[in-house]
C-alpha cells in the first residue's frame, strides 16, 4: 500500500519539463528488413481483429435487429480512432513530455519521415529525450501504425458493453474523447520510455492494462450508466448468429499473434516465445471456460467455449513476452475460470448489464493477466545490456504490476464516467424505450437484414 502512495507525488512530473528526464539518444541505425516486414504483418493481423474480428464477434451475440448496428460501430470506430491517432492520439502517447502525458512533438504525425531521405530509411529512437530511450529496428511510420491498430481496437472493446442501446452519435463522440483523455495517456505511462508505470518498472508486454483493463473498466462504467437494455430477463435475448461469433473469435485467436508477438518490436525468439505463449494460454483458457461451464450448466457451449479462448488470449497479453509456456498455460487455465465466474455468476448476481461481458472477459482477464506477469517473469526473456536480469517474478514485482492496475482502473473510472454524462447532458446517450424496442438497424441506419 505504502508503493501506492508514492504513485502521488509523480502527479508533480507532470508539469516537470522533458528536459529533466533528458538522456543522449542513440544514433538512428539502418532498419532492419526483416524486423520491419514482421511488423509489417503483425500490423495487418491486428487490425484484422477489429474489422472484422470484434465485429463479426459482438454481431454474432446480439439479436437480429442490432446486427448491422454492432458491426457498423467497430467500422466506424476504426475510422475515427485512426484519424484520431493521426492528428494528436500518437504524439499524446508517444512524444517526448512528462511522465504522465506525452507532447505534441508529433502532432500531425510531424518529423514522422525525417529519417526517410534520398532512398536511404533509417529506424527511430523511441523516446529520444528520455532517460531510457529504445533505439528501434523499423522505420517509426511502421511504428506508428502498429500503435494505431491498438488505439482503434481498444474502443471498439467497450463498446460489448453497452451493445444494442447507445446512440450511434454518442458513440461517435465517446470514441474521440475517450481516447484522448484515457486510452493516450495511459498508453504513455506503460509503453514510453518517459511513463511513470515505465519508470517504476511494472511492465505490460503488448496491453494488459492499456487495452484491456482499460476497456473492460470502461465498458463497465459505460453499462453502469446507461442502465440495462429494455426487457432483460423478461425478453428472448438469445444471440441472432453464434456462425458469426465462432468465425470473429477465430479470427481474432489469428490476429492475436500480431498482437502479442508484434510487440516484440521485430522477428526475434522473444516474438516466438511470445506466439507460443499465446497459442497455449488461448488453448487453456478455451478448456478451463467450457470445463466449468458443463460442471455448473451440465452442457459445455460454443459461446462458452470461444469466450473462454478469448479471456486467455487477453490474460496472456501482458505476460506474453515475459513468461515461459508453462506458466502461460496456468494463466490461461486460470483466466478461464475466474472470466467464467465473473460473467456467469458474478453479474446475474450484481445485476449491471455488461452485455457481451467486455468487463467480464477483457477487465477481469486484464487484471489476471497483469498480476500473474509480476507472479511468473522469467528474467532471460527481458534481459538487457542495461538490464542484465530482465523482469523477474517476485513479490516487488506483483505489487508494481498491483499498482499500475489501480492507478489505471481509477483513471479510467473517472474519466469515462465523466465523459458519459457530459455527452448525456449535451446530447443523450441512450435511444428512446421505442427505438430500442424497433432495433438499432433500423432506426439508427435504416437498414436490415433479411
Amino acid at each position: 500500500m505504502s508503493r501506492l502512495f508514492r504513485v502521488v507525488p509523480l502527479l508533480a512530473g507532470a508539469v516537470l519539463p522533458a528536459a529533466a528526464f533528458a538522456a543522449p539518444a542513440p544514433a538512428p541505425a539502418p532498419i532492419d528488413t526483416g524486423d520491419t516486414s514482421w511488423m509489417l504483418i503483425s500490423t495487418t493481423l491486428v487490425l484484422m481483429m477489429t474489422i472484422p474480428g470484434i465485429g463479426l464477434f459482438y454481431a454474432g451475440m446480439v439479436r437480429k435487429k442490432n446486427v448491422l448496428a454492432t458491426l457498423i460501430q467497430s467500422f466506424a470506430i476504426c475510422c475515427i480512432a485512426s484519424i484520431v491517432w493521426l492528428v494528436v492520439g500518437y504524439s499524446l502517447a508517444f512524444g517526448t513530455g512528462t511522465p504522465w502525458i506525452g507532447d505534441m512533438s508529433r502532432f500531425m504525425l510531424n518529423g514522422v519521415a525525417e529519417h526517410i531521405s534520398k532512398g536511404v530509411d533509417q529506424a527511430f529512437t523511441m523516446g529520444a529525450g528520455s532517460a531510457n530511450p529504445v533505439a528501434m529496428t523499423i522505420p517509426e511510420s511502421v511504428w506508428v501504425m502498429f500503435q494505431m491498430t491498438f488505439a482503434i481496437l481498444t474502443p471498439a472493446l467497450i463498446a460489448g458493453s453497452f451493445a444494442e442501446r447507445m446512440k450511434f452519435s454518442a458513440l461517435c463522440v465517446f470514441t474521440v474523447l475517450w481516447s484522448l483523455l484515457v486510452y493516450a495517456p495511459v498508453a504513455h505511462w506503460v509503453w514510453s520510455p518517459l511513463g511513470w508505470v515505465a519508470g517504476i518498472g511494472a511492465v505490460d508486454f503488448a496491453g494488459g492494462t492499456v487495452v484491456h483493463i482499460n476497456s473492460g473498466i470502461a465498458g463497465l462504467v459505460a453499462a453502469l450508466v446507461l442502465g440495462k437494455r429494455r426487457g432483460l430477463g423478461h425478453d428472448d435475448f438469445s444471440p441472432y448468429n453464434l456462425t458469426y461469433a465462432i468465425i470473429g473469435a477465430s479470427l481474432l485467436w489469428v490476429g492475436w499473434f500480431g498482437f502479442n508477438a508484434g510487440s516484440a518490436g521485430g522477428a526475434n525468439g522473444r516474438a516466438g516465445m511470445a506466439m507460443l505463449v499465446t497459442q497455449v494460454a488461448t488453448a487453456g483458457g478455451g478448456l478451463a471456460w467450457m470445463a466449468a461451464e458443463w460442471i455448473h450448466s451440465r452442457k459445455p457451449t460454443a459461446l462458452g467455449i470461444i469466450s473462454g479462448a478469448v479471456a486467455g488470449l487477453v490474460a496472456i497479453t501482458p505476460a506474453a513476452g515475459f513468461v515461459l509456456p508453462g506458466p502461460g498455460l496456468i494463466i490461461g487455465l486460470v483466466a478461464g475460470v475466474v472470466c467464467f465466474w465473473a460473467s456467469a455468476i458474478l453479474k446475474p448476481r450484481l445485476g449491471y448489464d455488461d452485455s457481451l461481458d467486455a468487463f467480464g472477459v477483457h477487465g477481469t482477464g486484464g487484471i489476471v493477466g497483469a498480476l500473474l506477469t509480476g507472479v511468473f517473469a522469467y528474467g532471460p526473456l527481458s534481459a538487457t545490456d542495461a538490464n542484465p536480469e530482465g523482469v523477474v517474478g517476485s513479490f516487488g514485482q506483483l505489487v508494481r504490476q498491483a499498482e499500475a492496475v489501480g492507478v489505471t482502473i481509477v483513471w479510467c473510472v473517472v474519466f469515462t464516467y465523466l465523459i458519459l454524462k457530459a455527452i448525456d447532458l449535451t446530447m443523450g446517450l441512450r435511444v428512446t424505450r421505442d427505438e430500442e424496442l424497433e432495433g438499432l438497424d433500423m432506426v439508427l441506419h435504416g437498414e436490415r437484414i433479411n
